[in-house]
């Protein structure tokens, strides 16, 4: 977990922060590193990267990969409503035919807010996109035949410094859309198969 920052010594508020991500316990499934976090966006932020093992040290899993930021300004800024703000990516192959069902990205968008809930993450000012992504190959790609994929970009304003909820769920929601069976009381799978292309 987070053993470094970007920006100067940390606020007491960042660093309870911090201690909170390092006490987290995310899912067993995922392979969570830090990474250097964006620059600019914050005075002070914190970014991890999570693959859903097996995963490759050299590239993003072959189930779903996904990033997390903890971005804190003291001042606030426009559109946070509060001193810090989470911003998360999620991605995972869909077999074709699932990519092309209507329903898919409000399933995932739900499963984004189901995860959260279900760790008792407390935020407002959510927003964020859940795209699905059609491909063909062709030419030397050919081979490949045709892919789907289903990404999840949002972000959100947690109240307080307890983080750990939030990773929890973030890491949660990459589960499920790796396909793997979820922990939420409720929540059911969109189907057992999942595929990358052939």
């Amino acid at each position: 977990m987070p053993e470094t920052v970007s920006g100067a010594s940390a606020p007491p508020a960042f660093a309870s922060a911090l201690e909170s991500i390092r006490g987290s316990a995310p899912r067993k499934e995922l392979a969570i590193t830090e990474i250097t976090a964006p620059s600019g966006l914050a005075p002070f932020t914190v970014a991890l990267a999570a693959d859903v093992t097996p995963a490759r040290h050299e590239g993003d899993s072959d189930l779903g990969t996904g990033r997390f930021i903890l971005l804190h300004d003291p001042e606030g800024q426009q559109g946070w409503d509060g001193e810090f703000r989470i911003v998360c990516f999620a991605q995972a192959p869909l077999e074709t035919d699932m990519g092309v069902d209507p329903f898919v990205a409000d399933v995932a968008w739900s499963w984004l807010v189901d995860a959260l809930a279900a760790r008792g993450a407390r935020y407002h000012s959510l927003s964020g996109t859940a795209t699905k992504i059609l491909s063909t190959g062709y030419g030397e790609l050919a081979e490949q035949g045709d892919g789907a994929q289903i990404e999840l970009r949002a972000s959100w304003t947690p109240q307080g410094t307890d983080i750990a909820a939030h990773v929890e769920g973030w890491g949660e929601l990459m589960c499920m859309l790796a396909g793997l069976p979820p922990r939420i009381e409720g929540v059911t799978m969109l189907s057992s198969r999942r595929a990358g292309r052939e």
